[in-house]
């Protein structure tokens, strides 16, 4: 489904992005929304996309909330499924200084299972592909 894109590396983004079935999105929280770079990056390609699962991770000084359901309502005009449940991190208790990313144990299982979600729906929605 990629197209020929006039400037190589969006050629190159296109490729990557259309021969992968599912993607694990990880963002942190700006300005209640994702980053500009993680927009552009989306934005900048489309159909590439279209029918593939996408899990959401996101962390914050609010666990990233505002974040991931702004990322969502992105990814559903893009016809993305996204998964639940969604990862969500805080900056005050699962990294070390607010930098050092050192996630508390409790996130485990919901981080498994946004994992063994995003794979099996990638695999489903191979099949209408």
């Amino acid at each position: 489904a990629n197209k020929e894109y006039s400037q190589d590396t969006v050629n190159a983004w296109s490729q990557k992005i259309d021969e992968l079935d599912g993607f694990i999105f990880i963002t942190p929280e700006y300005n209640k929304s994702i980053t500009s770079s993680l927009k552009n990056a989306i934005d900048y390609i489309g159909p590439e996309w279209g029918n593939k699962a996408a899990g959401i991770v996101g962390y914050g000084s609010t666990l990233a909330v505002a974040a991931t359901l702004s990322l969502r309502q992105i990814l559903g005009n893009l016809n993305i499924a996204t998964v639940t449940p969604f990862g969500a991190f805080s900056l005050f208790t699962d990294f070390e200084n607010m930098t050092t990313f050192k996630p508390a144990e409790i996130h485990n299982a919901t981080m498994e299972n946004v994992i063994t979600t995003t794979v099996n729906w990638s695999k489903g929605l191979k099949t209408i592909r």
